[in-house]
């Protein structure tokens, strides 16, 4: 038996100035992994590759590998890209195998596309039309119908953070397996509710996620071979971001789509509570100054790289300083060029930087405001660490080249490549420690509850300033299909 095993993942901010050319999928490699890399590089990870590498070896089956590339969250893939890694799996399909098994995201824009996995899968039905295809998927996943109508089976994360990764390939996968012994006839229904959830209320650790995909796992416990609810990624002005569903059956289509609109109904009588409230910055760190609890972590949650983020946005971090918030840490700033500048000047060697602000924003119709900082170098690393989980746990992370700048009040890292902090690895690789400050400043929404979340006295949510904005109004929503909730409230009171 021979099983395609590939991976091709990215989350489009369609606001995003980020740029994402194929140097982003490989890691500063220069191409993305291929072949035994692959295997060298999943094998025993906790993701949704390495869930299909184990499946394969458990299966005695032969695994090929055309091409695995994930891209940190930025703007439109650039097309050369896209058609590079689509081509390498497209051309292993077309050489024949008996099923083909993807970690894609299902939030992928390239330039000239609105919805970069569906046409792929459209290319590859092109040359093997009855080979069966299972796909693993963000949560955050826009689907469009080409997915459904061109896949085997499509599962998605159930957790977010995503700390369900590795089980969410095997969701993927078995079915495919079952169906290639006879033992399963996966059917699958599809479908969607006009609503834009927002990010910071899409954490299943809350409600009304919570409950959501906690009815999705019985369906499963009950015999569904995969229930997924997706929360969408509301960053990307194309028709089909927003909420949806996919229910997958053993053979039987009315139970399919009536679980399917189960979940879709118990999202859409929930819509108000993926509304996100938010609290002007000057309040926040007043509130969080009267804090006595240790770390209180400020999330900068308009500028998080996960999201597509430039994370190189002044406006907390300078909150920060004006206040004089004393025992503070900060990860971290994406200024490539702030790094070769503390380089130059060597650990222990007392600087003053133009910090942050080198990426405008035109979607928002901003100019980068970097920030004059003074401090001292306080520790220069390579950035390589490997994540300790529970989410992607094993799976290699890399900073770039990094540095600690040290204001004395507040550490801030200071970093060569795109990184959320959702990950204990990441501070360990710059010999910081994030347990030990009064306060700790995260360019995240959610993710970082997965690793730091435990260690957190309080929280307070930081209204900055990125293209991950909380405030739809800020964002020129041109192509979504409308009405959409809660872009137009009028449209659906009672």
């Amino acid at each position: 038996m021979r099983l395609l095993i590939a991976q091709m993942k990215h989350e489009t901010n369609t606001f995003s100035p980020v740029p994402t050319p194929l140097a982003r999928f490989a890691h500063g490699a220069p191409r993305p992994l291929e072949g035994e890399e692959i295997r060298d590089a999943f094998r025993g990870t906790g993701t949704a590759i390495g869930a299909f590498l184990d499946l394969a070896e458990r299966a005695g089956a032969e695994a090929v590998l055309p091409v695995a590339g994930n891209a940190p969250p930025s703007g439109p893939v650039a097309r050369p890209a896209y058609d590079y890694m689509a081509g390498r799996i497209v051309e292993a399909a077309a050489r024949g195998c008996d099923a083909i098994l993807l970690d894609l995201h299902g939030a992928m824009v390239p330039e000239g596309l609105d919805d970069g996995e569906g046409e792929l899968l459209r290319r590859i039905r092109e040359v093997a039309p009855r080979t069966p295809i299972g796909v693993a998927l963000d949560m955050h996943t826009n689907l469009f119908p080409a997915m459904a109508e061109h896949a085997t089976v499509l599962a998605g994360y159930q957790t977010y953070p995503h700390v369900d990764m590795y089980d969410t390939g095997v969701r993927a996968g078995k079915p495919i397996l079952a169906l290639l012994a006879g033992k399963a006839r996966p059917t699958m229904a599809f479908g969607h509710r006009p609503m834009l959830p927002h990010v910071m209320r899409q954490s299943s650790l809350d409600s009304p996620n919570r409950e959501i995909q906690a009815r999705a796992r019985r369906m499963e416990a009950s015999g569904a071979l995969a229930a997924t609810f997706f929360v969408g990624f509301p960053h990307a002005d194309i028709p089909y971001a927003g909420a949806s569903a996919v229910v997958v059956t053993d053979g039987d289509a009315e139970r399919a789509q009536r679980e399917c609109d189960e979940l879709l109904d118990l999202a859409w009588q929930a819509r108000e509570q993926f509304v996100y409230r938010i609290e002007p910055l000057a309040a926040s760190l007043r509130r969080a100054s009267g804090i006595a609890a240790r770390p209180v972590v400020l999330l900068d949650h308009y500028d998080n790289c996960a999201s597509g983020g430039t994370m190189d946005t002044m406006t907390v971090l300078g909150a920060m300083l004006d206040a004089g918030l004393d025992d503070a840490a900060a990860f971290a700033i994406f200024d490539p060029q702030a790094v070769q500048q503390m380089q130059s000047a060597g650990a222990g060697a007392n600087v003053t930087l133009e910090l942050g602000g080198k990426l405008d924003m035109p979607a928002l119709n901003l100019r980068g405001q970097p920030r004059q900082v003074s401090g001292r170098v306080k520790r220069l690393v390579d950035g390589k660490y490997r994540n300790e989980g529970p989410m992607a746990k094993g799976e290699r992370g890399d900073l770039g080249p990094s540095a600690v700048l040290d204001t004395g009040r507040i550490e801030i890292a200071v970093i060569s490549r795109h990184v959320e902090p959702y990950d204990m690895g990441s501070f360990r690789a710059l010999g910081m420690d994030p347990a030990s400050k009064r306060y700790l400043m995260l360019k995240s929404r959610v993710h970082w509850r997965a690793g730091l979340g435990p260690l957190a006295g309080a929280v307070v949510e930081c209204a900055g300033t990125g293209v991950c904005t909380s405030d739809y109004g800020q964002l020129r929503f041109e192509r979504v299909r409308r009405p959409a909730y809660p872009l137009d409230p009028r449209a659906f009171a009672a």
